[in-house]
């Protein structure tokens, strides 16, 4: 199996279900925080590959709900430039396994790249802010990661 290191929003349901099911798959999890990380438009720029910069960004970012930041209006300069002064514009998680690095959680993807056990249900990067059950704990998190 393989070591998985994962940056990750400390806190954030999503990130917690996506370890999970790399742990239950079998592979060996080494979890970053990606807010306190020091990026570098050198180290950051790979885990986007040849995806359109508009699928480099969290779309549950604050800042890109409120309109403040526009993803399809960005370049891949300004779109690096942003994210690496404001992390949580990151679509994460952010995950490197060997050489090969990836933005995002697509499970069709990470299984066919990794493996990964069976679901009931598909494990996305999409926020479950949606669900209740989650809700309290992004809004947390969220508070935390904004001061």
């Amino acid at each position: 199996m393989a070591t998985v290191i994962f940056w990750e929003k400390p806190g954030c349901a999503g990130n917690a279900r996506q370890k999970a099911l790399l742990r239950a798959s079998g592979h060996e999890v080494d979890v970053r925080d990606l807010l306190s990380e020091a990026w570098t438009a050198e180290r950051l720029r790979p885990f986007f590959g040849e995806r359109p910069v508009t699928a480099w960004f969290n779309t549950s970012s604050p800042r890109v709900k409120s309109g403040a930041v526009v993803p399809a209006l960005q370049t891949a300069e300004t779109a690096i430039a942003l994210m690496l002064a404001d992390p949580l514009l990151i679509r994460r998680p952010l995950m490197q396994v060997g050489e090969r690095r990836e933005a995002g959680f697509d499970q069709a993807l990470v299984d066919a790249w990794i493996g990964l056990a069976p679901t009931r249900q598909t494990i996305t990067d999409q926020c479950p802010k949606d669900d209740p059950q989650h809700a309290v704990a992004c809004k947390a998190a969220d508070a935390a990661g904004a001061s």
